[in-house]
């Protein structure tokens, strides 16, 4: 039966709750380094340069990723300028979309209820808001995702031609975002789904259709193409050797971890909703018999099992087979009645919050590492009063709520969801950003106002080059020059300290 027309209430709900999740004090901390300060930097060069085609980072070029996000964020800080919410508004305009079309497809296959609560899961969890109002390309590539495996299951259902065309657009446009995952993951996801009916004919007439490939090369081919002009192999070996082939192959930049790194990972991206996973995996076996559910498992498991064997682990990873946990916890979760266990998880992380300050300033005790001994030491001082009232009247209220007998398991947990996503907004992100990346925008800024030639010196943090808006060499300074460095790395040169702040250290060369 199919479901009823949205009403006006339901409509502004479903428009307003992903934009107060995602936009609300959306500047309000520092850009993080180092992926954050990388791409807003990449941006600002862009602009600063007038090359539209090719990013580079401090003068050198950039092959990380492709140009659509650039495109984004150049776009966005030319009309509103240079600042943190400009550089992450086009990542958060990228999440809502990506609530919203889950639930579009959500609502007429499974109803209302279920499709408010997937929206509710996709932009409230901890790993879907966190990239959604992160300055880099993973909510862009997951709203790529979502939309073209969704409309890889639309053709599926109905036979229509103008949903597969649709996927293949999405593709192009995840391609332009990140890669060649964009394809890799929709392309593997909807084989096994063809395995699983014995239907290779309909997946092969999908894979092989004109029309789609045709929009999908348009989209891709003109940048590829230009790049390979203008960089060569250096593009080659950046960009597809290394941050995809050897992304898989090895260990990039430290980031490695078990085969059961995504196991771990993955209920933390959840929370506070984690306690539902449970729940759902229990039904796994019913839900191979429904063709929708099959279809959700399947794109989760592989994109666990495929980035598990993966030589580099980075938790965002595992965003992109989240998608469909959100819609079969919204699906399994919210006729859920009992269940105390499902309300464990987000007891623990606003317990965790309450203690995060004198949690950070014991690790910068316990660790040999200067740097992180002076950073770490400012973060009871820095919390103050205002954190821990904060903060624990916000645990006290979850507890209140989550006393409440006569509300559901799901209405508690969406009690909890909004008790996490404004104390994280409002108070505890802004102030681990000014822990952790407060010295470098205040050095960036004294550098600027300076207005003195500047390296970085044994220290990586491209954000330092947004807030000064000048590109930053990785270089010994020059007499005369300023230099960005931490504290156990000040050089022995002949130097005078202009900025010391959390073993940040802005110094400037005196001498030979």
């Amino acid at each position: 039966m199919k479901a009823p027309q949205p009403d006006v209430r339901e409509r502004l709900l479903v428009w307003a709750l992903p934009l107060l999740c995602l936009l609300v004090h959306l500047g309000g901390a520092p850009l993080f380094d180092v992926d954050e300060g990388a791409f807003s930097e990449a941006t600002r060069e862009m602009l600063e340069r007038g090359d539209y085609l090719s990013t580079w980072l401090n003068g050198a070029p950039r092959f990380d990723k492709p140009i659509l996000i650039y495109w984004l964020q150049a776009l966005a800080v030319a009309v509103f300028g240079v600042t943190e919410w400009a550089f992450r508004l086009p990542s958060a305009l990228a999440a809502c979309g990506w609530a919203w079309a889950v639930w579009a497809f959500v609502r007429p296959r499974w109803g209302r209820e279920v499709a408010l609560g997937a929206l509710l899961v996709t932009c409230t969890a901890l790993g879907p808001w966190a990239i959604g109002r992160a300055a880099t390309a993973d909510a862009l590539l997951n709203l790529w995702l979502a939309l073209a495996l969704f409309d890889a299951w639309r053709h599926w259902e109905s036979g229509a031609r103008a949903p597969l065309l649709r996927s293949y657009a999405w593709m192009g446009l995840g391609v332009l975002t990140k890669g060649p995952v964009a394809i890799l993951i929709p392309l593997a996801v909807t084989a096994l789904e063809a395995l699983a009916r014995r239907d290779a004919r309909t997946w092969l007439r999908a894979v092989f259709d004109p029309r789609g490939w045709v929009i999908l090369l348009v989209l891709v081919v003109p940048w590829y193409a230009a790049m390979l002009a203008v960089h060569g192999q250096a593009f080659i070996d950046g960009f597809i050797l290394r941050h995809n082939v050897q992304r898989f192959t090895t260990t990039l930049e430290g980031h490695s971890g078990s085969l059961l790194y995504y196991v771990v990972v993955l209920p933390l991206l959840l929370l506070p909703w984690s306690g539902v996973l449970w729940a759902a995996l229990r039904r796994l076996r019913t839900d191979w018999h429904d063709p929708l559910a099959r279809y959700l498992w399947l794109w989760c498991g592989f994109v666990v099992v495929f980035f598990s064997l993966s030589g580099t682990k980075l938790p965002h990873y595992a965003l992109y087979g989240a998608t469909p946990l959100f819609v079969l916890l919204a699906r399994h979760g919210v006729a859920l009645r009992h269940g105390v266990g499902g309300l464990v998880p987000p007891t623990l992380l606003l317990a965790l919050l309450v203690a995060l300050p004198e949690g950070l300033a014991y690790l910068g005790r316990r660790t040999d590492n200067g740097y992180y001994q002076a950073l770490l030491a400012l973060a009871q001082d820095s919390a103050g009063g205002l954190y821990r009232t904060v903060t624990v009247g916000v645990l006290v209220a979850w507890l209140v709520v989550a006393a409440q007998r006569r509300w559901t398991v799901w209405q508690r947990l969406g009690a909890a969801a909004g008790l996490q996503v404004a104390l994280l907004a409002l108070l505890v992100v802004p102030w681990l950003g000014q822990l952790l990346q407060g010295p470098v925008k205040e050095a960036g800024l004294r550098a600027r106002a300076l207005g003195v030639p500047a390296v970085q010196w044994r220290f990586d943090a491209p954000s330092f080059s947004v807030y000064r808006q000048a590109p930053t060499p990785k270089r010994a300074a020059e007499p005369g020059e300023l230099a960005l460095t931490r504290i156990d790395r000040t050089p022995d040169w002949p130097h005078t300290v202009i900025y010391q702040r959390g073993g940040v250290v802005l110094l400037q060369r005196t001498g030979p």
